[in-house]
């Protein structure tokens, strides 16, 4: 494993749209180990692709409930709403209120390339929408209703 270079706010990749993954190989599977050692070193919930500055539809996240590596993930249900407060690795010090889905139900891949729904609510709901909004080039600060002091 190998600790990636994070993006930034100003980084124009951040805005662009990631790709599928069309075949998942032990490359890959390298890069969601990369992902991993780095979101854990940085202290991170979550970490998308284009934060290490790939266009791949990859996202870690550990929210507490073991490490998930998700290949191609997409939101296919919402239910209710939250209002949440994030950060994000890409926007250090930066934190704001936003509203998400209080539960979402996700498809993706995951690393040996089976099919997995997974459902969050709460912080977990929230950290999916973060981390699959990276993959279309959308950041929480687009979504913001008010900025807070840091937590």
């Amino acid at each position: 494993m190998a600790l990636r270079k994070l993006r930034f706010l100003d980084d124009e990749l951040l805005r662009k749209k990631s790709k599928p993954v069309e075949v998942i190989d032990d490359k890959i599977r390298q890069i969601l180990n990369d992902m991993a050692e780095t979101m854990y070193k940085e202290n991170g919930g979550g970490l998308a692709a284009p934060q290490i500055g790939l266009l791949k539809r990859l996202v870690v996240i550990d929210m507490g409930q073991g490490l998930l590596k998700l290949v191609n993930p997409e939101i296919i249900e919402r239910e209710g709403n939250q209002e949440v407060i994030e950060g994000c690795l890409s926007i250090p010090n930066i934190w704001g209120k936003l509203k998400r889905p209080a539960k979402v139900r996700v498809k993706a891949l995951n690393e040996n390339g089976k099919e997995i729904i997974l459902t969050g609510t709460g912080d977990l709901a929230k950290c999916f929408c973060h981390e699959i909004d990276h993959l279309d080039g959308i950041l929480f600060v687009d979504s913001v209703t008010e900025y807070v002091k840091g937590s």
